[in-house]
Formats: structure tokens, sequence, C-alpha cells
């Protein structure tokens, strides 16, 4: 059924059916419909123990679909283990110009340039101010925080994951939650997010300073710059592809990610993953959650339960 409305909703434009679905999952959050997608695309429990948190099973909704936290309770009845919301930043801002989403049907990919991550205008010197500030703000409300200093479509962002800007921004980030821990604020994980495009070399020095600097976690990855072997027009638009073409490249992060951490801290992998098979393969090269976003443009909301039944 999702792939006859899939071919009607591909003929509008991304960004238009985006906030219509969207618009669909808060009205999924009230009763009884939110009773009944429960019972549509309830997924089994299979529990999963990371950063300190239970899991009811390891598929997650990727950041970026709901960046302001509108339709939670209509979707966290689509089977989830965990929604990610935001990004979010401390003030309003209008994002990139449109059209900034294009969906590349052929590739089963999907490119964007929403543009979040820090305020577009805050500097890279700076910009540990805005993520203090969302810890303060976010801290009571999330179970666990997600920095993300790797989106490609904020100007100049994708430099935090550098050692020396990476270590100043950690470093403040935990100084700040050891404030919110004594003020009596309750301690949350903190996991960074990372690019699939870091050499060998950043890669090391990122995950030495996400360690050193006593974070809970790494997503890996966002999305990507590169655009090799793409079949459809779109493929040269700007800003960061997801989907199918992501899949080797992520998973080859993840691998080395495992490696550097030597167990120490819990790997998310999101990037490319698109079927159980997919996300089966992520959990056996050591990832401990996996995550879906453009899966779920191509294969429907049936794909998170599909994933679970299949692990």
């Amino acid at each position: 059924m999702y792939f006859a409305i899939r071919r009607l909703l591909f003929q509008l434009d991304p960004e238009t059916v985006h906030h219509l679905t969207l618009g669909l999952m808060r009205i999924g959050g009230i009763q009884p419909l939110n009773g009944l997608l429960r019972k549509i695309f309830a997924a089994p429990s299979k529990p999963v123990e990371a950063f300190g948190l239970t899991f009811k099973n390891p598929v997650g909704l990727a950041a970026g679909y709901d960046k302001d936290g509108l339709a939670v309770r209509g979707l966290s009845a689509l089977g989830f283990g965990h929604i990610e919301i935001g990004t979010v930043t401390p003030r309003p801002q209008p994002g990139n110009p449109k059209p900034r989403v294009f969906r590349l049907v052929e590739d089963e990919a999907v490119i964007n340039r929403m543009g979040f991550g820090k305020n577009k205008d805050t500097p890279l010197e700076e910009a540990a101010s805005d993520y203090i500030a969302l810890m303060q703000s976010f801290t009571p409300l999330a179970d666990y925080l997600a920095i993300n200093v790797s989106s490609p479509n904020t100007v100049g962002l994708r430099r935090l994951q550098g050692r020396e800007m990476l270590e100043q921004l950690l470093g403040a980030v935990a100084h700040e939650r050891e404030r919110i821990i004594l003020g009596r604020g309750g301690h949350r994980p903190i996991l960074v997010k990372l690019a699939p495009d870091l050499s060998d070399e950043e890669l090391e020095d990122a995950v030495g300073v996400i360690l050193d600097c006593g974070m809970d976690g790494i997503i890996a990855t966002n999305t990507t710059l590169a655009r090799e072997g793409l079949r459809s027009a779109r493929r040269e638009e700007s800003g960061g592809l997801s989907g199918s073409p992501l899949r080797v490249r992520s998973e080859a992060m993840l691998e080395k990610i495992v490696q550097g951490v030597h167990g120490k801290v819990p790997i998310v992998s999101v990037g490319g993953i698109m079927s159980p098979e997919d996300a089966k393969r992520r959990l056996g090269i050591g990832a401990t959650l996996v995550q879906v976003y453009t899966g779920l443009i191509y294969r429907g909301p049936r794909l998170v339960r599909e994933i679970v039944n299949a692990l």
C-alpha cells in the first residue's frame, strides 16, 4: 500500500511532502488515532542497554525529520526504540533558500541543504555558547543529547571536528554538564555526531577527543558531500547526500570507529540503512543502536517493524 501512496507523494515537491507527513504525524499523536497507529506499527520488544538507558528496541529515528519536536507522540507510535528531534538552534533561523531538498529516485537517495547545527551567524570561536545554551534548555527534557558538529549545510561547522576546536567545544560541554549535575539538574548522556567524509587521521583525532572529554557515545554518520556513482540528474545539487549511496561509506566509518573506541563507548550507526539486512549488518559490525530516515522515504514506516522483527 505504501508504494502506491509513494507514487503520488513523489509527484510533489520533497519539502512539501515532508511538511505534509510531519503534519499527519502531529495528528497521529491524538487519540484514538495514536492507539490505532500503535496497533498497526507495533514492533516486538527487544530491549537494548546503552549510555545508562534502556531502549525498547535498537531502531531509532535519525535527527532532521522533526526539527522542532512537533510530532513526537505520533512518531512514537511507529515502533521506534528512540527518536532524535532537532537539530535545534538557540535562536530561530530560516535555513537555506529553497529549493533545498531533492529526491534522487534512481539512486534511492536524498540531497538536502536545509541548514542547522549552531546558529548560522554564530562565529565558530563562539560555537560552544550555542551548544551550552541548548544543554541548559534540554537537559531536563531529553533522555540524551547529541552534539552535531558534522552537518555539511552550515558554513564552517565541520571544522569543529578538528582536534583543537573539538577539544575546546567538548571541554566546555563537559564543564557545563558537571555544573548542571552539581546544581542537581540531572545527568544526561552526551553523544557526538561525526561526518562520513573525515580522513583516517581526522577520524582518529575526533574519536580521541571524544573519549578524552568523557563523552558517552558516537553517532556515525551524518550525510556526505561525496557524489561518486550517482545516476540521477540531481546529483550535482549541493548539500548532504543520504540514502543507499551512503551505505558503504557509513559502514566503513563504523568499522573504523569500532576499532578506535575499543568498546569504551557505544556507537549509533546511521546512514544508508534501507533494509533489515542493512541494520543487522551494522549491529554485527559493532553498533549498539541504529537509526533510519531516508529508508523511511523509500520503504515506508513499516521498515521499523521489519528491522526489529529481523533481529
